[in-house]
């Protein structure tokens, strides 16, 4: 019989202790160990481990070899209807890979996984809830209006060992969990949704994943302040980390690649929530900008770049006085360090007096923004608000500010002229060390390199 003991796990990042302590060494937590029943049976091999794949191939063991000998060929992806998905995974489903999915509770994750599984043409799928009925499921699909052709099978089960049979029987080519913390193994004796529940589950799921060449997709709930519920090993084991964000009372979601094993770390998806689903929104950049009929101060059009895609987002600055003693200096979508170290240089080298002005700094669009090259938007919308002096609407701006004012190159230029001039913009003020190399005939668009901010200043407002 198996031997049975009782151990500590901290429920921030998975640290395992003999004994409770106040804080975690990890993690340096406070409070954060429970008490969890740790089963250490004999043989930990799920049922489905067979010496055999599901086509009958003997497996085989794998041996070391050198690196040079070893044949590379490319991955064929599984790819999807939907180009926002595809993108932020790279460019389709790797088989065999393990993707987390995570995000705040009504934000759509499972509205997002279903019609996956839904649309996914000549594809057997396996969506597996343990949190909603099989009539609940099938009332979303009837909403999504894909089920008809849809080859989907859906499995309401909690018990991993169940799972694995239905797995073994079904054979499907791709394999939807939601969510990992309502599954929990027989090799565990604590409750579902706890660290060591999670971990097993998940280690299971990414042996399956890996000997099976089968993709699948976990839908994982999120903490208080954001991350990912369970140990952070979770995020360690598995492929992809996906965040899907937003906020509920507006229509429009932001799927995030946080970790990608197979493609790019930074990429997004956009997309538009409406009673029949999700759907893809593939020009964000015209969602980001407000449609106005009166120029507006304070207001300037930033060209970012969001992984490899362009996006010209609304910078939306106020600048008023202080009421009270200390300013207040707040940011949404923007980082507030930043925020303070450019108003440092509009004080420091041009003279403006802020010091005794609240500022208030806005990313139109619910956007998180950390490229550098809207510093020249942020200061332009802020300067354009304490004047009261409108800026032009058919004016955009890339570039990044340094300390003495001047204004630094930024990357991939050429993309951020493209999607202003894609958009109907007349000009855009770049950074006069990106002119290098610059074929600026080929634009229908006015490109006004800038050396400093008093240059900016001069051409805006005289």
């Amino acid at each position: 019989m198996a031997k049975s003991k009782s151990a500590h796990f901290c429920q921030s990042c998975g640290y395992e202790s003999p004994k409770w302590l106040g804080q975690c060494p990890s993690c340096k937590q406070w409070n954060s160990f429970v008490e969890e029943v740790v089963e250490k049976a004999s043989s930990r091999v799920p049922e489905w481990r067979s010496t055999t794949t599901a086509s009958g191939v003997q497996k085989r063991t794998n041996k070391a070899a050198i690196i040079h000998e070893i044949v590379y060929s490319e991955e064929q992806r599984i790819t999807t209807p939907d180009n926002e998905f595809n993108r932020v995974l790279g460019g389709g489903i790797v088989p065999g890979s393990l993707v987390l999915i995570g995000g705040e509770p009504g934000i759509g994750k499972s509205t997002l996984m279903l019609q996956l599984a839904l649309s996914i043409p000549n594809i057997k799928v396996l969506y597996i809830s343990g949190e909603e009925s099989e009539q609940q499921i099938k009332m979303r699909a009837e909403r999504l209006s894909q089920h008809s052709t849809a080859n989907c099978y859906i499995l309401t089960e909690t018990s991993t060992q169940n799972i694995f049979k239905q797995l073994e029987s079904i054979e499907p080519n791709v394999v939807v969990i939601d969510s990992i913390q309502t599954l929990h193994s027989s090799q565990i004796e604590s409750a579902p949704g706890s660290v060591s529940q999670v971990r097993e589950c998940t280690a299971e799921l990414l042996r399956y994943a890996k000997e099976t060449n089968t993709p699948v997709f976990i839908v994982g709930h999120i903490t208080k302040d954001g991350s990912i519920a369970g140990p952070k090993v979770l995020e360690h084991m598995v492929d992809t980390v996906l965040q899907f964000e937003g906020d509920r009372h507006h229509v429009y979601r932001i799927l995030r690649a946080v970790k990608n094993r197979f493609g790019s770390s930074s990429e997004l998806g956009i997309y538009e929530m409406q009673g029949s689903g999700l759907r893809e929104v593939s020009n964000p950049s015209e969602i980001m900008i407000s449609q106005r009929d009166v120029p507006t101060s304070g207001v300037a059009i930033a060209g970012m770049l969001e992984g490899v895609r362009p996006l010209m987002i609304e910078v939306q600055a106020l600048v008023s006085n202080s009421a009270f003693g200390t300013p207040q200096r707040s940011s949404t979508g923007f980082d507030t360090k930043r925020l303070n170290m450019l108003l440092a240089v509009l004080e420091k080298r041009f003279g403006f007096r802020l010091s005794a002005q609240d500022v208030f700094l806005n990313i139109a669009g619910g956007l998180r923004v950390e490229d550098p090259a809207i510093d020249l938007a942020v200061i332009a919308a802020i300067i354009s608000s304490q004047q009261d002096i409108p800026l032009p609407s058919n004016i955009a701006f890339a570039g990044e500010v340094g300390l003495s004012g001047e204004i630094r190159a930024v990357n991939r230029i050429e993309q951020r002229i493209s999607e202003a001039e894609k958009l109907g913009f007349d000009g855009i003020f770049i950074s006069k060390y990106n002119t290098k190399g610059l074929d600026a005939k080929k634009y229908n668009i006015a490109i006004r390199p800038m050396a400093t901010l008093e240059n900016v200043f001069s051409a805006l407002f005289g």
